[in-house]
């Protein structure tokens, strides 16, 4: 199976300039592993992976002593995105973001495997010439590698719930 087969054309890119909030419901909602952010034509897209997002979220101090976690009532723990109101997608953006990784539409599934190992990436772009045609997932290369026998639109799926 090549990269071409399985691309998602329809995962959602986020502008540096858009919303935090809405950007981060989107990748919520759809159980993303991370978000592709674009910074212009003349810069190359970065990924941020869902920890990264959380990461932005959880306070500092709590990340280097996760014990102090339990400060936090439920009320104020529901309420810690409430910081986001305002900020843009590219004000999470981590310090040191990963690029975008990008395969050749032929990649077969053992290479876009291995180019997310080496680069801890849930995500893979995938281009056709010079044009980035879609995204490639963790889960969706774990799926084909474990059901490789059966087309992709016959794979039965599993009900969340």
């Amino acid at each position: 199976m090549r990269a071409v087969e399985i691309v998602e054309e329809s995962l959602p890119v986020a502008a540096h300039e858009d919303d935090a909030v809405h950007v981060l419901r989107l990748v919520a909602s759809q159980r993303l592993p991370g978000l592709i952010v674009t910074r212009g034509t003349a810069r190359p897209p970065l990924v941020v992976s869902t920890v990264d997002i959380l990461r932005s979220l959880v306070p500092a101090y709590v990340q280097e002593s996760p014990c102090l976690a339990h400060v936090y009532d439920e009320e104020h723990a529901d309420r810690i995105a409430d910081d986001l109101a305002g900020r843009r997608i590219g004000d999470i953006v981590p310090p040191s973001p990963a690029q975008l990784a990008v395969v050749d539409g032929q990649a077969t599934l053992i290479e876009l495997a291995s180019v997310m190992i080496q680069l801890r990436c849930p995500l893979v772009g995938v281009r056709d010439g010079q044009h980035l045609r879609g995204v490639i997932t963790a889960s969706q290369v774990l799926e084909c590698l474990l059901s490789p026998s059966l087309p992709r639109q016959a794979r039965p799926r599993t009900s969340r719930g």
